[in-house]
């Protein structure tokens, strides 16, 4: 099996606190393929036929439906399940009296025993993207990681996508700067 790229394959314009977050998430996940999304419509295209020829997406009928596809989820693959959602704050009142509380040091140490390894073989899709015009002090911009073509297919059409993302996380910073 193959191993991650090393984060040389970064994009240039891609800020060094997000290029180390990258690398941990990479290290404990050991994806087979670190793949960092560009947002061009060749990626969209690729993606879609890569979901098509593997059957992930159905194309629906092009006379009636142009550019349209099914994508079915997995019956199990659930957004979110009560009794496993935590608000995760360092005051237990913090969360609200309706939420399931854990303290952030144990939940941490949860998740990495979760994500270690999770994502042997598969691709970590990287997504830089932008919620919102991308001059906009309103905009909000974040980096996602999923092993999903399909989210980072949605991505795509959902938001601004890839390196224009990237160039404005990297002009005015973004979410990930807190992340560790």
């Amino acid at each position: 099996m193959a191993t991650a790229p090393d984060q040389a394959a970064a994009p240039a314009q891609a800020p060094a606190n997000v290029q180390h977050w990258i690398a941990q998430v990479t290290a404990r996940t050991r994806p087979e393929r670190v793949h960092w999304c560009d947002g061009s419509e060749t990626e969209y295209r690729t993606l879609i036929e890569r979901m098509l020829g593997s059957g992930e997406l159905l194309r629906l009928n092009p006379a009636t439906y142009p550019g349209c596809y099914l994508h079915r989820s997995h019956p199990a693959d659930v957004a979110r399940v009560e009794h496993l959602t935590y608000v995760c704050t360092a005051q237990q009142q913090d969360a609200g009296p309706n939420n399931n509380w854990m303290a952030p040091a144990e939940a941490r140490h949860r998740l990495d025993a979760l994500f270690d390894g999770c994502m042997r073989g598969r691709t970590l899709y990287v997504i830089p993207y932008c919620m919102g015009p991308l001059d906009s002090p309103y905009a909000r911009c974040g980096i996602e990681v999923t092993d999903s073509a399909y989210v980072a297919a949605n991505m795509k059409l959902m938001t601004r996508m890839g390196s224009a993302a990237l160039a404005r996380i990297a002009r005015v910073g973004s979410v990930v700067k807190g992340l560790h």
